[in-house]
């Protein structure tokens, strides 16, 4: 059986990293469009690197959850797949072994003028003046508001091969990785894990679970085992 999972900042909220979601528009007192477009780069790179230098610091001292761990060890029992909208590695450091970045992972750089030469960084910190192979300034490995999302087309192909869905943590509010839920196939069961479940009642096979990652994914360990 092939279990699919989308995550999006509620699954690692409960490792202590804040996040934005879109009601307000920010993230750690920043408007996000002021670290978190090409034009803030652009603008002001300086202080763009210094937030994510910041935010690089915050994930490293951060260690996954039990919402993470159980994922990594559903992998003893299922194929697992996670897609997540986070920036973060904690999936990777809990032991999951397929795990597709949206929006990019802080632990590594990429070229200003070839996204596609991404770099691992060497500590926490991304200085001014360290170059790509171009010789072209390194930025974050982020996915910014206003450009394209690489990695959707193949989460769309993995998101049509599941058995069982899961959606963990997110508003539902940022595309295109709120359209993926359109691409899991109709007869597909598909359980939504958040304390707030997003409107999802155009879809069938619907499972809400409503709680905290970790609350809830206990739960749904024992179901899914159960079945087995």
């Amino acid at each position: 059986m092939k279990i699919v999972v989308l995550t999006g900042a509620g699954i690692s909220a409960e490792s202590g990293l804040k996040t934005f979601r879109d009601t307000d528009g920010l993230w750690e007192g920043y408007n996000v469009y002021d670290v978190a477009t090409p034009e803030a780069w652009e603008k002001n790179p300086e202080m763009v690197q210094q937030f994510y230098n910041d935010r690089r610091k915050q994930v490293l001292e951060a260690n996954p959850n039990a919402a993470h761990l159980i994922l990594a060890e559903l992998e003893n029992h299922f194929e697992v797949e996670i897609i997540t909208q986070n920036i973060d590695d904690l999936h990777e450091r809990a032991g999951s072994t397929k795990v597709s970045h949206l929006h990019g992972v802080i632990t590594k750089s990429q070229s200003n003028v070839n996204p596609d030469s991404t770099y691992q960084i060497v500590g926490d910190e991304l200085r001014m003046g360290e170059l790509c192979e171009f010789g072209s300034q390194l930025r974050p490995h982020v996915v910014w508001f206003g450009e394209a999302v690489p990695m959707i087309e193949m989460a769309a192909e993995i998101c049509s091969t599941a058995d069982v869905f899961v959606l963990i943590g997110t508003s539902l509010a940022v595309y295109p990785a709120a359209g993926l839920l359109d691409f899991v196939p109709s007869g597909t069961r598909k359980f939504i894990i958040d304390p707030n479940i997003p409107n999802v009642s155009r879809y069938k096979n619907v499972i809400k679970l409503e709680g905290t990652a970790i609350s809830q994914l206990q739960i749904l360990k024992e179901i899914l085992l159960n079945e087995k």
